[in-house]
């Protein structure tokens, strides 16, 4: 009977580890599968896993041209928003003839983990926790990492009217403006709109670009279909791609 108990104890243990892995960090196969399909000089790099920090982070490095300028894209800084991360981590390694080297920052929330569809409030301890992370541990990474321009991926719940997928600078005047406002001319559907208020700027793409790296937004409306998605996000990958750096 003991002996019972200890199997079916062990049993669900395993059964949560595994939930876990797949939910609480729902990019770890994704990672896996974009490592595997890449070319041979994508790298997958752990660069942040304390659990005291309510997360991790990873990094994955030289998708597209290994010898191109590089740029930064990040997905996790709010987890509600997953759906949108995913597309690009599902898109972007698909991309033939890239100009440029790209690597992904994904960060793994482990806190209050959720999904549009199930919202939380504003200031649902796993969007504080993504922003800490950011600021602790993705912002030094690409301040020093010679970045040509970062990009945060974001999705939004339909609150900006008929700005469904934009793009924008939350620091005025600065290169990073200029270059969403050019990403926005070049494509059909991605529109330039600055809401004039973010929680997570402070934590990332405000201080690149006070310091020297241009960052800008990308928000899509998480309710519209998956397969407008990745056409908007194929649109991004494009006109990213297509920028013109001195």
């Amino acid at each position: 009977m003991l002996k019972r108990r200890l199997k079916l104890i062990l049993l669900i243990a395993l059964v949560v580890v595994i939930f876990a892995i797949l939910v609480v960090n729902p990019f770890k196969v994704i990672n896996d599968e974009l490592s595997a399909n890449g070319t041979s000089a994508v790298t997958h790099e752990l660069i942040a896993n304390n659990s005291s920090d309510g997360g991790s982070v990873e990094v994955i490095r030289n998708i597209g041209n290994p010898d191109g300028k590089k740029i930064a894209y990040i997905v996790g800084v709010h987890p509600l928003e997953n759906d949108t991360h995913k597309t690009l981590l599902k898109l972007l390694p698909t991309v033939d003839n890239l100009n440029y080297c790209y690597d992904i920052y994904v960060i793994n929330v482990s806190l209050d983990f959720s999904q549009y569809g199930h919202l939380l409030p504003d200031d649902e301890p796993g969007r504080a926790t993504g922003q800490d992370l950011a600021y602790k541990y993705v912002y030094p990474q690409i301040v020093n990492g010679s970045y040509e321009l970062a990009v945060d991926v974001h999705a939004h719940g339909g609150a900006y009217g008929d700005y469904n997928t934009f793009v924008f600078c939350p620091v005025d005047g600065e290169t990073g403006e200029s270059y969403g406002r050019n990403v926005s001319q070049s494509t059909q559907n991605i529109s330039y709109y600055n809401p004039y208020h973010t929680t997570s700027g402070p934590y990332l793409t405000i201080p690149l670009n006070e310091h020297g790296t241009p960052a800008f937004y990308f928000e899509e409306n998480s309710f519209i279909t998956q397969s407008i998605k990745d056409n908007h996000m194929l649109e991004l990958i494009h006109a990213v791609d297509n920028l013109k750096f001195s």
